[in-house]
């Protein structure tokens, strides 16, 4: 067995490992909420903080993240069209399918995943995706949000939607480590012996603890009604997306171990987003359930595929 295809498995295994766990109810889901939020809030910001701290940054990736948000932008405008037009549902629910399409889960699968297949090299590329994925993906899927969510005639406020925007930002616990990373860097200070090993305690354990903590999770949905749509837009997701970051990151000239990974971030399934901003709309909640719910299982095969070709194209 290639290492490629044993670290897939490893990596999907602890996923359903906790899947298991749950849903045979050997550990309680609340179980899963409380590792979830550990690993969102205290281990992957100590994960992203340490990364940033150590990494051998020599600019911003301005080619990497064109191409990324380009394949975002296909896939969300796809997944909208498909949703509104060819299922046709309202406008509301074609942001869900946007979102679905488009929203790669790049922290609690793909900080694992990356770091398990590219190394720290892979995972200090993600961070850097992460640092402007996360509140471009925010602010977009908010706006959306104001557009198509707030009651007929009332009008869009500015100032209202900046400073919710802001709130939401500051608050995040990875955008937090994020910025503290970059700070602690620019500082030029080394970290102390026992503070070095208090992050590093945390920092190991977030993939594992994220990867399971998520398979948990997956117990809470699932799959019921709306399966064609969710059947669609995980196509979307899965295979147009990271095809749409290939061509354009061969057409725009990447090295090759970028492209691998923003290939790879592109073809991530789905994470918990969409169904929160659903959640959010009151609608769409089932499509966006079943979409995250089929896009992680099939991941397996569709992760593994595109890594072969990724191996072929580029050793």
């Amino acid at each position: 067995m290639s290492p490629i295809v044993e670290t897939t498995l490893f990596i999907f295994g602890l996923i359903a490992l906790g899947y298991l766990a749950g849903r045979t109810g050997y550990l309680k889901r609340e179980v899963g909420d409380g590792l979830s939020a550990f690993a969102v809030r205290v281990a992957l910001p100590m994960l992203l903080f340490r990364t940033l701290v150590e990494a051998h940054l020599t600019g911003l990736p301005w080619g990497l993240w064109a191409v990324y948000f380009t394949a975002v932008t296909v896939a969300w405008t796809t997944g909208h069209l498909i949703t509104t037009r060819g299922f046709g549902r309202d406008s509301q629910a074609g942001v869900v399918g946007g979102v679905s399409s488009a929203f790669s889960n790049l922290v609690l699968l793909g900080a694992p995943f990356m770091l398990g297949v590219f190394g720290q090299p892979g995972f200090e590329l993600l961070s850097l995706l992460i640092s402007i994925h996360l509140p471009i993906m925010l602010m977009v899927s908010m706006a959306l949000f104001e557009v198509f969510g707030r009651p007929k005639g009332a009008s869009f406020e500015i100032l209202h939607f900046i400073r919710f925007f802001l709130g939401q930002l500051v608050r995040n616990p990875l955008i937090i480590g994020i910025i503290a990373g970059l700070l602690w860097r620019t500082s030029g200070i080394p970290l102390p012996p026992l503070a070095d090993r208090f992050v590093d305690a945390l920092a190991n354990i977030a993939a594992p603890v994220a990867l399971f903590a998520m398979g948990i999770g997956l117990g809470k949905f699932p799959v019921s009604g709306n399966i064609r749509p969710a059947l669609v837009l995980s196509a979307v997701k899965l295979f147009l997306m990271p095809a749409v970051a290939l061509a354009v990151a061969v057409v725009a000239g990447l090295p090759p171990f970028t492209t691998k990974v923003v290939v790879i971030a592109a073809a991530l399934p789905s994470g918990v987003n969409s169904y929160l901003i659903a959640t959010q709309f009151g609608t769409g909640q089932a499509l966006a359930s079943n979409q995250m719910t089929i896009a992680t299982a099939v991941a397996v095969v569709t992760m593994s595929i595109w890594l072969g070709i990724l191996q072929f194209l580029f050793g």
